[in-house]
């Protein structure tokens, strides 16, 4: 590949991270932790940015696949966490909120949020998305080198506007933040959900090199390497300049809850009327490149899962996203915020354990104990989020991290030792005969 190709592969990759949530979590992370700025945003990009740079580095050393991360688990167990993952991440929840969060932010204060608006701004956009997602083999040039440089540019103004020109100072507003910023920080980063993200995107990168041409698997991981560094560097950047951003515009949204009021604030104060426009465009490209990297994501997965052709799954999927956006969105939110939540155990120790996977000397003696506790302890996570916690044994809120919903790590890090060294004491099964 040419480095020009690299680059834009990285800034595909870039986009497809950022959609609307990570556009509006940096700010109010910014404006609670006040002069606790520089703690929290290390908390935030720690997770934001490198749960996400995590997961495509351990796809791409396993060979770009979720099917080949899952396989010392069994082709059960790991297409069942497969399927979940992608319905949950797509079509039930990040696909279609990326239309109706784009809609309500970019276009609703111009043209109105009524549901025929609505209805009509979801046939456009999926309309787009679709027909994108459909030349997977073109998304460096189409995302890459096309989307993602207007949606740099804008967020470029935006962030030399908060640097150069802030609406007022910094202060402490939270107490949470004053006394553990740090740990605030990355709590919020760990809830932008990146990391499920990037086990759905690895696919879609991996993809993007093949078609053009790379087949060698050493080039491979080291591209898709670069692509993900790329990544995490534009995402840094974006992040601290909208951390600021919340962090000086206090005066401008004194009564924000959410980094909509925020953005909204600062835009106004900055840029007049022309604000509201610069930061539609900002959260439409946004949420457009999401929607079709999952899109396209979707589309890779089923189609070699089922026998359907990778053009069916996107339409399917993109015209099901749709109707979902106009219909329900908010019961199945509630229904998918708290699978995610449970998911995410599970899907950092199976990077973790990806990551280290020439450690092992036969990977199905640590991968199966360790994804069983945390599987339980996702389960009691996802319980906890559905607002079962009563139902919950009290000795495990008294877990370390358990009030950062990380109680999880202490159990699955212990299995891990113990199964270590295992199967190190153990000898390698001998392969099955043919």
């Amino acid at each position: 590949m040419k480095t020009q190709d690299v680059i834009a592969l990285g800034f595909m990759t870039f986009a497809l991270f950022l959609g609307a949530g990570n556009i509006i979590f940096p700010p109010m992370v910014g404006l609670m932790s006040g002069d606790n700025l520089g703690w929290a945003a290390l908390g935030f990009l720690l997770t934001g940015v490198g749960l996400p740079l995590l997961a495509i580095v351990t796809l791409a050393r396993v060979g770009g696949g979720l099917d080949l991360l899952t396989s010392p688990i069994g082709r059960v167990a790991g297409t069942a966490f497969g399927v979940v993952i992608y319905l949950t991440i797509g079509p039930l929840f990040a696909t279609p909120r990326t239309a109706t969060v784009s809609f309500e932010m970019g276009f609703a204060p111009f043209i109105g949020d009524g549901s025929a608006q609505l209805f009509g701004y979801s046939v456009i956009y999926f309309a787009v998305a679709i027909l994108i997602a459909l030349f997977p083999g073109r998304l460096i040039d189409n995302v890459g080198k096309v989307l993602t440089p207007l949606l740099l540019l804008a967020l470029l103004v935006l962030g030399a506007a908060a640097v150069f020109n802030p609406a007022g100072s910094a202060g402490v507003f939270a107490d949470t933040y004053r006394e553990a910023p740090l740990s605030q920080g990355f709590i919020q980063g760990y809830l932008t959900m990146d990391a499920l993200a990037g086990l759905v995107f690895g696919v879609v990168i991996v993809s993007s090199i093949r078609a053009r041409g790379v087949d060698s698997g050493r080039m491979i991981t080291r591209y898709t390497i670069a692509a993900a560094l790329i990544a995490a560097l534009c995402l840094s950047l974006v992040y601290l300049s909208l951390m600021w951003l919340g962090s000086t515009s206090g005066v401008v949204a004194p009564n924000a809850e959410t980094g909509v009021a925020l953005l909204t604030g600062y835009a106004h104060h900055a840029f007049g009327p022309v604000g509201g426009l610069l930061l539609g465009a900002v959260i439409t490209l946004a949420c457009l490149t999401t929607a079709v990297g999952l899109l396209t994501a979707l589309g890779v997965y089923f189609s070699r899962l089922l026998p359907v052709s990778y053009r069916t799954v996107v339409i399917v999927m993109g015209l099901f996203s749709m109707a979902v956006a106009n219909q329900g969105l908010a019961q199945l939110i509630a229904f998918s915020v708290p699978i995610l939540v449970g998911l995410y155990p599970i899907a950092i120790t199976l990077m973790l354990l990806g990551l280290a996977w020439r450690l092992w000397r036969w990977p199905r003696r640590v991968f199966v104990p360790a994804m069983a506790v945390a599987t339980v302890f996702g389960v009691i996570d996802g319980l906890i989020a559905a607002g079962f916690e009563a139902s919950i044994p009290g000795w495990l809120q008294l877990l370390p991290g358990s009030s950062a919903g990380l109680g999880w790590t202490l159990p699955v890090a212990i299995v891990v030792l113990v199964a270590a060294i295992v199967d190190r004491a153990l000898p390698v099964p001998a392969p099955r005969a043919a």
